[in-house]
């Protein structure tokens, strides 16, 4: 019928966790990475980087031997992508649900089993109720989405939580009408998932990265925007490189050179007293060779 128990009793309360993939975003987090048994959401504008850190936490969370699960309901999964980024795509849970709920109850089983590590929900946006697939085009349908997930999240907490399940939803940023003061932006599918996540992030595309003219990754910037296991509103940036990911060398440069451990003087980055390189790309080049 339930149970009762202090407090004190429970020595789980130091939380697990998996790796982002990235150095300054773990630290950033308080906790080494996303807590594990907890909803996580990430958000941010198209191109910005979201499936991409996503699929970086699948990647990490099998080298530790855990199962993870794809609910791909937009479509869009490129495996060779996924390959690249460390994902071991053979062993990849994946699944391309028809309808909202299909996708939900999806997650709900696999959750109940026990056995998953990580599951992503790409994306909040495209988990279409099925009334409005079974609708014609113009068909109005206030709040279905909004119904949809608030009933999902309900379900699905307890069960995460004794699980142990990481649950990870991407979502897509929609613009609210007439705001005259603060930001006009705002996530899609209602503010159930608001509540329920343990850490939400968002992810921008700040400035690209040039080899010449050739325009080679991202310049990225994640502000964790709420975190239920650590202090939040912490800011980190980091490089994306088209094909490989989060730039583990360009991360070392920058704590290094915070750390005071490179030192920095004018464009030169040196380490021990011995020059690695002028500029930033540079010094990312010596320390990768």
């Amino acid at each position: 019928k339930g149970s009762v128990m202090k407090l004190g009793q429970r020595r789980a309360m130091d939380v697990e966790s998996i790796s982002t993939g990235s150095l300054s975003l773990d630290v950033a987090l308080g906790i080494g990475g996303l807590p594990k048994g907890r909803v996580i959401e990430v958000y941010g504008p198209e191109s910005s980087g979201k499936t991409t850190l996503a699929l970086q936490v699948l990647a990490e969370a099998q080298k530790a031997g855990g199962i993870c699960a794809f609910i791909d309901a937009e479509h869009a999964l490129d495996p060779i992508y996924a390959k690249k980024l460390g994902v071991d795509t053979e062993e990849l849970l994946i699944s391309q649900p028809d309808t909202g709920e299909q996708a939900l109850e999806i997650a709900d089983t696999l959750v109940k089993s026990g056995s998953i590590s990580v599951i992503v929900i790409d994306s909040v946006a495209a988990l279409t109720p099925r009334a409005e697939i079974e609708g014609e085009m113009g068909d109005h349908h206030v709040g279905l989405q909004s119904r949809l997930m608030s009933q999902a999240l309900r379900k699905l907490t307890g069960s995460i939580s004794s699980t142990n399940t990481m649950m990870i939803f991407i979502n897509q940023i929609r613009m609210k009408i007439g705001v005259m003061f603060g930001s006009p932006e705002t996530t899609s599918g209602g503010n159930a998932l608001k509540f329920y996540s343990s850490v939400r992030m968002d992810i921008r595309r700040i400035g690209a990265i040039k080899n010449g003219e050739e325009i080679i990754g991202n310049s990225t910037r994640v502000k964790v925007v709420k975190n239920k296991v650590a202090p939040p509103f912490k800011v980190v940036e980091f490089d994306l490189m088209y094909g490989k990911g989060i730039s583990k060398v360009g991360e070392l440069v920058d704590l290094g050179a915070k750390a005071d451990i490179v030192e920095k003087a004018g464009a030169w980055y040196a380490y021990k007293g011995e020059k690695i390189g002028q500029g930033r790309e540079n010094a990312k080049t010596y320390l990768e060779q």
